[in-house]
């Protein structure tokens, strides 16, 4: 596979999502978010409302509870199976031709299989607390607890899929804060970034 990948992975709540597909838009290339979702659920017939919390989620903030909950004898659990669609779909969908996935470990699951730029989208917990509440509404769950269970629930999802720690730098080309840099920026980034890239230079 000799293609280029741009992958997004975020922080929840800073924007990744949005960034990602106005990039993709920027560079005509395709941009699979919910579209990994639909994929999933047509191969695996679990619901999208399954898929979409249990494919990119640990169960449990630690890596090492997740390891051990909801298996069966032979140690097969259903979120390894969606793991397992998941890897299908991202590897189908990238050897299609270039393109943005967001989300679903797909710097690593890549890695080895195309040519990635790797993105990690962070922000400072307030303005992430500012985004979810202009976008999703107020919820029961106080903003910053929401942000703090769904960062570590995906850590540990990535911990345990990938054996690497998810947001450290170094397994990252570029690392973006949208909070101080703004959505606009970041995109142009990474849109000048993944062009001086295919030119070579």
């Amino acid at each position: 596979m000799k293609h280029r990948i741009i992958t997004i992975s975020r922080e929840f709540g800073s924007g990744g999502r949005t960034i990602g597909k106005q990039a993709a838009e920027r560079l005509g290339l395709s941009c699979y978010d919910h579209e990994l979702i639909d994929r999933m659920a047509e191969e695996s017939g679990f619901a999208k409302e399954y898929i979409q919390e249990k494919a990119e989620y640990a169960n449990y903030g630690s890596w090492l509870a997740n390891a051990f909950s909801n298996r069966a004898m032979e140690g097969i659990s259903n979120q390894d199976y969606l793991w397992s669609v998941q890897r299908r779909v991202i590897l189908d969908l990238a050897g299609q031709g270039p393109c943005v996935i967001v989300g679903r470990c797909a710097d690593y699951i890549l890695r080895e299989e195309a040519q990635c730029l790797k993105v990690f989208v962070h922000a400072d917990l307030d303005k992430r607390a500012d985004r979810i509440v202009r976008l999703y509404g107020q919820r029961e769950e106080a903003p910053v607890k929401r942000l703090k269970d769904k960062d570590k629930r995906r850590a540990s999802y990535y911990k345990f899929y990938t054996d690497l720690d998810w947001g450290d730098v170094r397994n990252y080309h570029l690392a973006l804060d949208s909070g101080v840099l703004g959505i606009d920026t970041c995109v142009d980034i990474i849109v000048n970034t993944y062009r001086q890239m295919s030119s070579g230079t």
